[in-house]
């Protein structure tokens, strides 16, 4: 179906005040106060750093939580989110009434994203900016070493009769901030990730994550059944050390993705299988933008991830990762939603709403820019053309903006 008749605009904002912000939603403080006494509840790197972002899903069915699972836990809150805003479900919520003016597009049903994990993606908290102990483009490190994922890294390797596998996980991966090529199990020569016990270990870990997302969307399909929403969930577009034969970082976020393996082909499956739809970011980015030195590739991501989707017979859409004004940006962002000569991105959200968004250059790309997405394939018009067609939204929407620019001092 055209992108106009399908397509969803989602425009997000971090703004607070005069100051541009991370938004950060801890884990309630009940689950911390759990976390404090048994740490094994959090993700725990080789070295012993617990991570509080997200309950380690080597517990999701262990009841670890006050006498419930965190499966429980997490169906008990989007059941209470569904009674809640049941009045809301099914319709469409505008933050801003200049959305409505400029943003006229047919909405044909709501969409929910459900959180699978740090910042809502169904990813190991393998990159932690926190404190700094994970800076781009390093690699990354594997989140297995608290007791229950080593449990059941035990159990596989004892059904895979390689008992030895099971106490730990690889001790040769090197350190967040390392480059494959630092590492004996990442290098592209003889390393461990092409070993019989690499993928051994890969299968198990990124097998465990895709368990995870398979018991929350059956719980969430469930819930929200017979609700007129779409559910969504959150990828991660991990394109650093994309163009190397390992792809470290996918491998310790949990994507079993080598030059060898289509580690995001399973995923689109387990989200068609519950009807959900398969939402990634780093549309925006070109790959020569992108240091090279890293082999950064986020096209060639974003084109993997596009094929594996159709193959699944899975909605996609998308997100741009960095907050982007220009007109390259619009313009990748536009070839990136054109999957096919059939086929379209069903969504895309657009970040961030705030004070450089509505400088009147840019907002004058963003009111064209969101004119061609409406339009989608069907037209032939060039920028400037859309441009000036523009101009009357802008004009339209120039006290708005102003109201909107003035709400955020």
């Amino acid at each position: 179906m055209p992108l106009s008749h399908k397509k969803f605009i989602h425009v997000i904002s971090n703004q607070s005040k005069k100051e541009f912000i991370h938004v950060l939603i801890p884990l309630p403080k009940w689950a911390v106060e759990e976390i404090d006494k048994d740490p094994d509840l959090a993700y725990t790197d080789q070295w012993g750093r617990r991570n509080y972002e997200y309950i380690s899903l080597g517990c999701d069915t262990l009841p670890v939580l006050k006498g419930r699972t965190p499966i429980q836990c997490y169906a008990d809150f989007m059941r209470a989110f569904r009674d809640n805003f049941k009045h809301l479900l099914g319709d469409t919520i505008v933050l801003f009434d200049i959305l409505r003016i400029v943003i006229s597009i047919a909405f044909t049903t709501q969409e929910i994203q459900v959180g699978m994990g740090p910042a809502g993606e169904l990813r190991y908290p393998s990159y932690p900016e926190q404190n700094g102990t994970w800076k781009f483009p390093g690699i990354g490190a594997f989140q297995c070493y608290d007791k229950y994922m080593l449990s059941s890294l035990q159990a596989a390797a004892d059904a895979a009769n390689k008992s030895e596998w099971g106490s730990t996980g690889p001790t040769d991966a090197g350190e967040y901030n390392n480059w494959p090529e630092d590492t004996n199990f990442f290098r592209k020569e003889g390393g461990g990730w092409d070993s019989e016990y690499g993928e051994f270990f890969l299968t198990w870990y990124s097998q465990m994550l895709l368990n995870h997302g398979e018991r929350i969307l059956t719980s969430a399909k469930s819930i929200y059944d017979d609700t007129g929403v779409k559910i969504s969930v959150k990828v991660a577009g991990i394109h650093w050390h994309y163009g190397t034969r390992s792809h470290a970082p996918e491998l310790t976020a949990g994507y079993y993705n080598t030059r060898n393996r289509d580690g995001y082909l399973p995923i689109a499956q387990m989200l068609a299988r519950h009807g959900a739809v398969f939402n990634f970011t780093c549309i925006e980015m070109r790959d020569h933008e992108q240091p090279q030195d890293a082999q950064c590739a986020p096209e060639k991501l974003v084109h993997q991830v596009a094929l594996a989707t159709q193959k699944a017979q899975v909605h996609l859409a998308g997100e741009n990762a960095l907050p982007r004004y220009d007109e390259h940006a619009h313009d990748q962002i536009l070839k990136a939603s054109q999957l096919s000569d059939e086929t379209e991105m069903c969504a895309f959200t657009y970040l961030r709403m705030n004070q450089h968004l509505f400088q009147p250059d840019n907002w004058r790309k963003f009111v064209a820019f969101v004119k061609k997405m409406k339009e989608g394939k069907s037209t032939d018009k060039c920028w400037e053309q859309v441009e000036r067609e523009a101009e009357h939204f802008v004009h339209v929407t120039q006290p708005l903006v102003q109201e909107a620019v003035a709400m955020m001092h």
